[in-house]
């Protein structure tokens, strides 16, 4: 089988390449493990990530279009999740060699799940005012708080942790951050159930729990800094949407690494036919403007109205991360206005579905003249605005550190954390 010479300069081919590797490579009879090791191993599991860290240093642009070479050939794509999403990202810039050697190769292969263990109950919006403490106990740490909104947190072998390690710092100068093991006997998940039906997050306890001193990520007390570039990550690829392909759950507690890959593709066609909604894209678009035209109301003028400006923030969109990729004209808040357009866009064909549908919209996506996936989409359509850092957190950063508008009025930013006022 062959493999990716990352030496090679790749030109306007990059597609065909991809799709002879896979030529060379598929087989719907191998084991998961064994598809995303191949992937792992040429690089095409995370091509945007440093050749030293696993990945072919390609830029954005380029690992998007690995991405959907991979979804156009119909095969399953590498490891889903925050680890890829996150985790791999944040160690490649801030970690050591010793912790991208150790960590990095196991989420690529998908052999260990990760979550993110930021917000908290009383510190959400402001997640430099977390309270979950970090104490030094020898080559130990031992870490006790509450976490929550923690996706995946369920399923996920280690949590990319942010805990206060000097309370008599600033807030944002006294945190630090950690890869923690999330199976010891110092944590406890709780999944929460959504209205949606799913347990995608969890709250997590953590009472003297353990952290060794080598899985801090970056230096002590630069947490705040270290949780930017992963939250950055975060926004950028919200709102960059997904490629599409068939998936597999990573980690060792989903333990899906013996399945075969043609199993995993056709099950997720059968899934992608039945309840379960696409991202909100183009093809989303597509799929109601048809159901619009199949149930004879596409010519309401208000309907078609809403359907071009659902359409025209797609386009607003794509244009947005497009210059998010050049560099010469990016204004440094791109990622955060494809946050504020991801959320506006679930909320918009949440109520172009349900004008659409009309009153079959109180049947739960459950009548046969209507789309299944609607339900979905109508109920999941209150989270977006929420993770990854609110809609009014985006608007005060373009607002703030964009624009040049003055901050919110709060006390003086050099007060040391333990003289704040508290949330209670």
């Amino acid at each position: 089988m062959s493999v990716v010479d990352r030496s090679a300069s790749v030109d306007s081919s990059l597609e065909d390449e991809v799709s002879s590797w896979i030529d060379d490579n598929w087989d719907p009879n191998l084991r998961v493990g064994e598809w995303w090791q191949l992937l792992a191993d040429s690089g095409y599991a995370h091509p945007g990530l440093p050749q030293a860290a696993g990945g072919l240093g390609y830029s954005q642009t380029k690992a998007m279009r690995v991405m959907r070479a991979i979804a156009a050939a119909d095969v399953m794509g590498p490891p889903p999740g925050l680890g890829m999403m996150l985790a791999a990202p944040t160690i490649a810039e801030h970690g050591t060699p010793e912790q991208i050697a150790r960590y990095i190769p196991s989420i690529l292969n998908g052999r260990e799940a990760w979550c993110q263990l930021f917000s908290e109950p009383v510190a959400g919006s402001d997640l430099a005012g977390l309270q979950t403490r970090a104490v030094a106990d020898g080559d130990e740490w031992r870490v006790t708080g509450q976490k929550v909104w923690t996706s995946q947190g369920d399923i996920a072998d280690l949590g990319m942790l942010v805990a206060r390690t000097d309370g008599d710092l600033p807030k944002h100068r006294g945190l630090s951050y950690f890869a923690m093991v999330m199976d010891q006997d110092g944590v406890e998940v709780r999944p929460l159930r959504e209205m949606t039906g799913r347990t995608f997050f969890s709250e997590v306890f953590m009472d003297n729990a353990v952290v060794a001193a080598d899985a801090m990520i970056g230096q002590r007390g630069d947490g705040w800094r270290v949780a930017n570039t992963t939250l950055a990550v975060e926004r950028a690829s919200i709102g960059a949407g997904s490629a599409g392909f068939a998936l597999a759950q990573p980690g060792s507690k989903a333990n899906q690494f013996e399945r075969k890959v043609g199993e995993v593709v056709a099950r997720s066609k059968e899934k992608r036919a039945g309840a379960h909604a696409p991202s909100v894209g183009l093809k989303l678009f597509h799929r109601y403007a048809e159901l619009a035209r199949r149930l004879g109301r596409n010519t309401d003028p208000l309907l078609r109205q809403e359907l071009i400006g659902v359409y025209s923030l797609l386009m607003v969109n794509r244009l947005n991360l497009q210059r998010a990729r050049q560099k010469s004209q990016r204004t440094g808040g791109e990622g955060n206005i494809a946050k504020l357009i991801d959320s506006e866009l679930n909320r918009q064909f949440r109520d172009v579905s349900l004008r659409i549908i009309q009153a079959d919209g109180m049947l739960a996506g459950r009548s046969s003249q209507t789309d299944s996936s609607i339900a979905e989409v109508v109920l999941y359509a209150q989270g977006p605005p929420i993770y990854g850092g609110t809609d009014q957190i985006q608007r005060n950063i373009l607002g703030e550190r964009v624009m040049g508008l003055p901050k919110e009025p709060g006390p003086d930013k050099s007060t040391p954390f333990n003289q704040l006022p508290r949330n209670v």
